[in-house]
């Protein structure tokens, strides 16, 4: 906490997994960005399972004196899991994540934390950011598929570096990998997100290949938060609509066979499709029944759910009446 008994203002989370930098370079780049603001501060990292190299790193800098806190979970569970995980053990009302590789220069995180003034939740998006073709067409082809599923155009979700209040991961609970689609999720919630364009760092270079196991997974994710987005508090839209067009494809299909059957003589039973057509009619009539189950659970638990966000109250208060005048004698 910089040496201060007094709560710390920003608390800098720093989930640390398969991809890392030396220790002591990180937290001293990260360290003169943070002390350059001017207030208290207190560094917590995540040990996202075991991680020998950078733990002994950690333990370098607590024996040198610096205070910053190590957490250390027992087995690799994703960088979300991590996120959360250092929250549990912070103390400040600013929340700023960082990576634990160069990716943005130190003297660059001043500016997520100002942007705080402005908005609740302040993304980095590095520009300009380096990288060959292939690269900018997959970063923009991630982008594009995420704004036409949620309506939300971001540039550079990759980015770890982001300053949050925390009020927002109080009501935010992450898993998996929503830790990228934390700014979706948070508009979601009616906080207001803001992109902050920061300088990447000249270290900020992946070499390696992504395989189709990671693409799909990333369309999985896209897909996923656009079903919490959209639906989450309204389940029968979703699977209702779905419902709807299977039954009644299947009973157009059942219709048509019957048309046959009665006017041009087709005989039924030896016809798969009307086996299919019936099954499709029943499957729509079970989806559709999935939806008002979502529709009744999300009403019995509406009292406890909150979807929105008050940026201010302001109350009226009323000026005091005047008193009438008291009559004296000299008035009388």
């Amino acid at each position: 906490m910089n040496g201060l008994k007094s709560p710390p203002r920003v608390s800098v989370i720093v989930p640390v997994g398969a991809r890392f930098s030396d220790a002591a370079e990180l937290y001293a780049e990260y360290k003169a960005g943070i002390a350059a603001l001017g207030v208290t501060y207190e560094f917590i990292f995540v040990v996202d399972g075991p991680q020998p190299a950078f733990s002994a790193g950690l333990s370098r800098l607590q024996g040198s004196g610096e205070p910053i806190t190590v957490v250390a979970l027992t087995r690799f569970f994703g960088e979300s899991t991590a996120l959360m995980a250092g929250f549990e053990h912070a103390a400040g009302e600013t929340i700023v994540t960082l990576p634990a590789y160069f990716q943005i220069q130190g003297s660059e995180v001043g500016k997520l934390v100002k942007a705080l003034d402005e908005c609740d939740v302040a993304i980095g998006h590095r520009s300009p950011r380096a990288g060959g073709w292939f690269e900018r067409a997959r970063r923009a082809t991630f982008h594009k598929l995420l704004a036409w599923v949620t309506k939300l155009r971001f540039h550079d979700l990759g980015c770890g570096a982001r300053a949050i209040r925390r009020r927002v991961l109080q009501e935010i609970t992450l898993y998996g990998d929503q830790h990228r689609f934390l700014a979706v999720l948070a508009d979601r919630n009616g906080f207001r997100v803001r992109e902050v364009p920061v300088a990447q760092h000249a270290q900020d270079r992946f070499r390696g290949a992504y395989g189709p196991r990671d693409y799909t997974r990333s369309i999985i994710d896209i897909f996923t938060v656009f079903f919490l987005v959209r639906f989450t508090k309204r389940p029968l839209r979703f699977f209702g609509m779905v419902g709807v067009l299977t039954s009644l494809f299947g009973g157009l299909v059942v219709t048509w066979l019957v048309i046959e059957r009665l006017f041009f003589d087709e005989a039924l039973a030896d016809r798969p499709l009307l086996l299919l057509a019936s099954l499709l009619v029943v499957l729509g009539l079970q989806v559709f029944a999935i939806g008002l189950l979502g529709e009744l659970v999300i009403f019995t638990h509406a009292q406890g759910v909150k979807d929105y966000q008050v940026a201010e109250v302001i109350h009226f208060v009323p000026e005091p009446e005047k008193q009438a005048p008291r009559l004296t004698r000299a008035d009388a």
